[in-house]
């Protein structure tokens, strides 16, 4: 069929609403429409389906909640305030309140946060109120402390700039430590792959056009009826990862499609359940619906090179079929894959929005403007120059070989006025390090040669990584100097913390 055949309408939303207030619609999840389309086509498909239900169930750091608290006796115009010892935003009027999923507890840390205290209020428990104010003449009151449920509340509505990603890059790991990330824990070498996303079940890649969505689309949020309100932050339609901006009353939602989570060694957020209704208005809407694991791809990328996300290395492409068949290939071995997302949950909120649908509940709404085709995600602009390591790091490196001795290298490190130096083999790749400490031990007990006391699990960096990563590597691992490396594992220089505190806040110049 042509491609203005694909476009041409053969319904309408109202005359869709029409037929659901009759009971006469024909509604199927996304997965039911899949099996159709395979069956009988795309053409009879488009003919006989009125709606197809999507669903996503995921982390999605971007959400929180506008609360307010109503006004005690006497009253208080709240400057901090805190949920559960998790401090909610108070840049807004007296007791209004914003509180961000991924906000950390000040006692809990890790365990516990924003994304954490929104499931609690859903649930119904009591949550601690805590404020504090500089006092005025109308706002006298100066601290207060409560407890409060959601049903105490005047507003609580979930208000979520960036939700249901249209497609979102797996994560693996190169490096040869464990990573701890917001995709999770990325094993050394390889040794995993995690991803995100409902893929065929994924609402906007039931609509990647989005010819039916856009503000004012009535939707499922978090178990409760929720709208689209524009584009979601770092809405990017041109790459195919679009984001949506969504709200709800919380009040209406359940805990069982907002959950509180933690991930390990990295932060707090909330798990969100999204549903869309994508009406079948034309053949081409049919289609896209129809679309399966297998026709969306992601990039593999590897969070080992610490820069922004558009910038890590594609390890390869793979598609969600890939993804969810629990292990993909890497380098000629089979890694394994495990969701971050829940795609069991992704087909019980389908569900459950097809249930509304057709019991009358739930009616379709025309967006009053459709989301954008046109934004573009730009980088945030540094304007201070930031040091790389190849503007500090030493170049004239003195380096040594496994089998030279002990005592050589003493004496070689005290007329240098040196304390680290590279090991290396005949092709001058890195094999090992010896520091001045290492040294002086070795003397003590009497090693005669580098290879019996060198450390041959050697921290490195790259040349064009910046300072400050260096820094936090160097301060984590307690180490006080590293080698700089090529691609190769040859060493063409050396930075220390004294060559950094030399470069940016004056020291003694040692290397």
């Amino acid at each position: 069929m042509s491609e203005n055949g694909r476009t041409e309408t053969i319904r309408s939303i109202d005359e869709i609403n029409e037929k659901i207030r009759k009971g006469d619609a024909v509604v199927l999840t996304a997965e039911e429409m899949i099996k159709l389309v395979e069956s009988s086509g795309v053409e009879v498909a488009a003919k006989e389906v009125d709606v197809v239900t999507s669903g996503t169930f995921g982390a999605m750091c971007s959400s929180g909640v506008f609360l307010n608290f109503g006004h005690s006796d006497p009253p208080i115009k709240m400057t901090q305030c805190w949920l559960n010892d998790v401090p909610v935003y108070k840049g807004i009027a007296a007791v209004d309140g914003y509180l961000g999923a991924t906000v950390l507890s000040e006692t809990l840390g890790f365990e516990y946060g924003g994304g954490h205290v929104i499931e609690d209020l859903v649930s119904g428990k009591e949550v601690e109120l805590r404020a504090e104010s500089y006092g005025t003449d109308c706002y006298p009151r100066r601290h207060i402390e409560t407890t409060i449920t959601i049903d105490d509340l005047n507003q609580a509505v979930l208000l979520n700039p960036r939700n249901c990603y249209q497609r979102y890059d797996a994560a693996t790991n190169s490096t040869d430590r464990v990573l701890y990330t917001y995709m999770g824990t990325l094993l050394p070498n390889y040794g995993n792959i995690t991803f995100s996303g409902a893929g065929q079940l994924n609402p906007l890649c039931k609509d990647p056009n989005y010819e039916t969505l856009g503000i004012g689309t009535r939707i499922f949020l978090g178990g409760g009826i929720g709208y689209i309100i524009g584009e979601g932050t770092q809405h990017n339609p041109s790459a195919g990862f679009g984001t949506l901006m969504v709200k709800g009353d919380l009040k209406q939602m359940s805990s069982r499609y907002l959950r509180g989570s933690s991930f390990y060694r990295y932060g707090v957020s909330l798990y969100v359940g999204v549903g869309i209704p994508i009406p079948i208005l034309n053949e081409g809407i049919a289609l896209t619906t129809a679309a399966k694991d297998e026709d969306i791809f992601v990039s593999v990328k590897d969070y080992g090179v610490p820069s922004r996300p558009d910038l890590r290395p594609s390890i390869k492409k793979v598609s969600y079929a890939d993804l969810r068949s629990g292990k993909v290939e890497i380098k000629d071995k089979d890694v394994p894959s495990s969701p971050l997302s829940s795609y069991k949950m992704a087909i019980e909120i389908s569900e459950v929005l097809k249930e509304w649908i057709q019991e009358g509940r739930f009616l379709l709404t025309a967006p009053v403007e459709k989301l954008s085709k046109q934004s573009v995600v730009k980088p945030l602009k540094i304007m201070k120059k930031e040091p790389k390591v190849s503007e500090i790091m030493r170049t004239n490196v003195i380096t040594a070989y496994p089998d030279d001795l002990v005592k050589e290298v003493a004496k070689k490190l005290v007329e240098k006025g040196i304390d680290h130096l590279p090991v290396v083999d005949d092709a001058r790749k890195l094999v090992g390090i010896v520091t001045s400490w290492d040294l002086a031990r070795a003397l003590a007990i009497d090693k005669k040669r580098l290879e019996e006391i060198m450390t041959k699990k050697v921290i490195t960096v790259f040349q064009n990584e910046s300072i400050d990563v260096v820094a936090r590597k160097m301060a984590r691992h307690n180490i006080s100097g590293v080698p700089v490396v090529d691609k190769e594992n040859h060493v063409i220089g050396i930075l220390t913390t004294d060559d950094i505190s030399k470069k940016l806040v004056g020291g003694r110049t040692t290397i």
